[in-house]
């Protein structure tokens, strides 16, 4: 029997091991001050979610609250930032939050491509545990925007589920292959009806726990044309025109040299209009001076075929334009929703520059250039904007469309809107030709082409509000 004295020592001995056992695994980072990062839960020491801050303004840009009504400012403030937080809901995706995932995880789970019909139940894909052998394993899962439910469920299994049908499904088994086969059965079925939505499943078994997304999407229709082998069937040409029918009639002209059955669409807002004849020609005529893209809107709006070819009413083809080597690209790059060629050597493509702000708003700025060559296509790069000679998807375009409040100052505001939303590419070598400019009278065209500073101070006004825009350059 050991006395007290020994007693004693040995308590001294195994406690002093303890301490340095202790000050080891710390050392070690084998015991941490604070638990692990959970799977799907952005660690606080990273910088993963960042709040919104200012961003910077180019030298040289400008700043936007200079052109709006200072008698108003305040309250266009609030109701441009009751719109954001309305956009923001419709544009939100479940798929942008950020989610990490620990090392060593027993907990196998679906990370992307999970997409479910609303309210349509769906198995979850790839749901297991991978854990040593133990007498009993206890797994959670929950959800906000639909319910669980183990599909098949036997009669000798119901004791080891709970929450059947409901928002949080719990399982208990001792058997870990029971536990598999359980959670490959579980299915989820969203509850709130939503065309573009999505959840977030948290899966938790002992101490680990995850979080991954599920997309919950209504399919879409496909849209398809028929393309056929004939260039007519795959393309119009769109323009329009405002006091200058000499020049349009020579761009007709130039293109039925080449181009004798393809459609010819044609938006008229001049003051007073005169009817264009021949063949496979749509005028449409508007109220007077409504501008260039509610021209635009409305020569699309017409549109029957998969693309159109845009055109400035004094532009003249030549024997260089080639409307099938820009279907050619297109078919090859289905990606691609516009591509811009070259006027008289110039193709005056651009980038599209933003960086998102906090309440003030964001930063824009259009830079000349591209961003990198278009694999497989010579000659042929990315950009965000190119000049008024393009080929595009017509249903693509529709989407973004041409806002008819820019009437006399608006081409690069198309594909600031489409930012995001629109691939645009640049071919310089898909060229079209510029009638010489006239030296005859047209003063009341010149009178509305160079339109007075009022128009593009509205112009930034607009961007202030529409675009939520701190500052701008051009």
């Amino acid at each position: 029997m050991m006395s007290s004295s020994s007693l004693v020592k040995f308590l001294l001995l195994t406690t002093s091991a303890t301490v340095l056992a202790i000050l080891y695994f710390y050392q070690e980072k084998i015991i941490c001050s604070s638990p692990p990062p959970l799977a799907g839960i952005p660690s606080q020491d990273s910088n993963v979610q960042s709040q919104h801050v200012s961003c910077t303004c180019l030298k040289g840009a400008t700043s936007l609250k200079d052109y709006v009504n200072k008698d108003t400012y305040d309250d266009i403030i609030r109701r441009r930032a009751e719109e954001y937080k309305k956009y923001q809901i419709r544009k939100k995706r479940t798929q942008s939050e950020v989610l990490l995932a620990p090392a060593n995880s027993p907990l196998q789970y679906p990370i992307q491509g999970f997409i479910v019909i609303p309210l349509q139940k769906s198995l979850i894909p790839g749901l297991s545990v991978h854990a040593v052998e133990k007498q009993n394993y206890q797994v959670t899962l929950s959800v906000s925007s639909g319910v669980l439910a183990v599909e098949d469920l036997q009669k000798a299994e119901k004791d080891k589920v709970k929450g059947q049908g409901e928002k949080v499904l719990s399982i208990s088994v001792s058997s870990l292959q029971s536990l598999n086969d359980l959670l490959g059965r579980v299915s989820y079925r969203s509850t709130v009806y939503s065309i573009k939505s999505g959840d977030l499943v948290h899966f938790t078994f002992e101490q680990y726990k995850a979080i991954f997304p599920i997309e919950i999407r209504q399919p879409t229709v496909p849209v398809l044309y028929d393309i056929k082998n004939d260039i007519s069937f795959q393309v119009t040409i769109t323009t329009k025109t405002f006091l200058r029918y000499t020049e349009l009639n020579n761009l007709i002209r130039s293109i039925r040299n080449i181009y004798k059955d393809i459609k010819i669409i044609i938006a008229d807002d001049s003051f007073n209009p005169q009817k264009v004849n021949g063949t496979n020609i749509e005028q449409y005529f508007m109220p007077p001076a409504q501008g260039w893209f509610a021209g635009r809107n409305l020569a699309v709006s017409q549109v029957t075929t998969k693309y159109f070819l845009w055109v400035d009413d004094d532009f003249e083809f030549t024997d260089s334009t080639k409307i099938e080597k820009f279907v050619e690209i297109m078919e090859s790059k289905p990606e691609l929703d516009v591509v811009g060629g070259s006027v008289s050597s110039n193709s005056f493509s651009f980038k599209v520059l933003y960086e998102d702000g906090d309440e003030e708003g964001g930063c824009l700025s259009k830079v000349p250039g591209n961003y990198q060559p278009i694999p497989g296509i010579p000659n042929c790069f990315f950009t965000s904007g190119v000049i008024n000679f393009f080929l595009a998807r017509t249903d693509a375009v529709r989407k973004v469309g041409f806002d008819p409040l820019l009437k006399r100052v608006g081409h690069s505001e198309f594909f600031m809107d489409g930012l995001g939303e629109l691939l645009v590419g640049s071919c310089p070598q898909l060229s079209i030709g510029h009638q010489p400019k006239r030296t005859g009278n047209n003063e009341e065209y010149y009178k509305y082409r160079m339109p007075p500073r009022s128009d593009t101070e509205s112009k930034l006004a607009l961007h202030f509000f529409k675009n939520r825009l701190k500052c701008v350059k051009y």
